[in-house]
């Protein structure tokens, strides 16, 4: 998961640690250079790039473009998707409530999107998947609950856990996990978590709640 940013710029990484080389370099540490021919090359080959690009020649782009820079990845995938991308997922059937002590929790929607957004500018993009999780709750009991949905996790096959993903968890603005419901509240909770694209394809994925009597497992899939 990364922060968005603006994609490093290679070339001037590239130029910066030749001119170090030609600059750096001590009468001693050439000496021991000229022993060493592949280091002597490198070192000509570099100086060969700054005197090219000096003389207004383009940078070449060095392997790491060949193989994938995975922060440019990152940086594509914040910049080519927006609320529009986010894919909702069918609900299992059935679809039944669910108790965590007295609160009564029904799924009602499911989205997964490799970002997420906050207010303003503010976003994360992931090269895994946000997995976010809609639920309708509501206290049915006749004395106040308090409960604490940090422990939330999903969970996918050989009971491989997803905890909560938190910094996604802030930027989208969702509600205090710990809270009070008082007796016959209701309100929507959203959970977000961050894993794998096979796992979505799990059909025994489950959301994990921690209530007092032990956890209580919900279908996703």
């Amino acid at each position: 998961m990364s922060l968005r940013s603006s994609p490093s710029l290679a070339p001037v990484a590239l130029l910066t640690a030749a001119a170090l080389l030609m600059g750096g370099c001590t009468k001693e540490e050439s000496a021991q250079g000229a022993g060493g021919g592949g280091d002597d090359r490198t070192l000509q080959k570099l100086r060969a790039e700054v005197d090219r690009v000096n003389q207004g020649g383009h940078p070449s782009q060095g392997p790491e473009s060949t193989r994938g820079d995975p922060n440019a990845q990152l940086a594509g995938l914040a910049a080519g998707l927006d609320e529009s991308s986010e894919r909702t997922l069918s609900l299992p059937e059935p679809n039944a409530t669910v108790h965590v002590d007295t609160l009564a929790v029904k799924l009602t929607g499911l989205e997964s999107s490799h970002s997420v957004k906050g207010s303003g500018k503010v976003g994360l993009t992931t090269e895994d998947l946000f997995l976010r999780v809609r639920l309708i709750t509501q206290n049915v009991g006749a004395a106040p609950l308090t409960l604490d949905l940090d422990g939330a996790r999903v969970v996918g096959a050989g009971n491989q856990p997803y905890p909560l993903a938190r910094d996604a968890q802030v930027v989208a603005g969702t509600r205090p996990l710990r809270r009070t419901w008082a007796p016959e509240e209701r309100t929507d909770v959203v959970l977000l978590f961050e894993l794998p694209p096979a796992a979505l394809r799990d059909d025994g994925l489950h959301l994990v709640m921690q209530g007092s009597g032990g956890d209580v497992r919900i279908p996703l899939r």
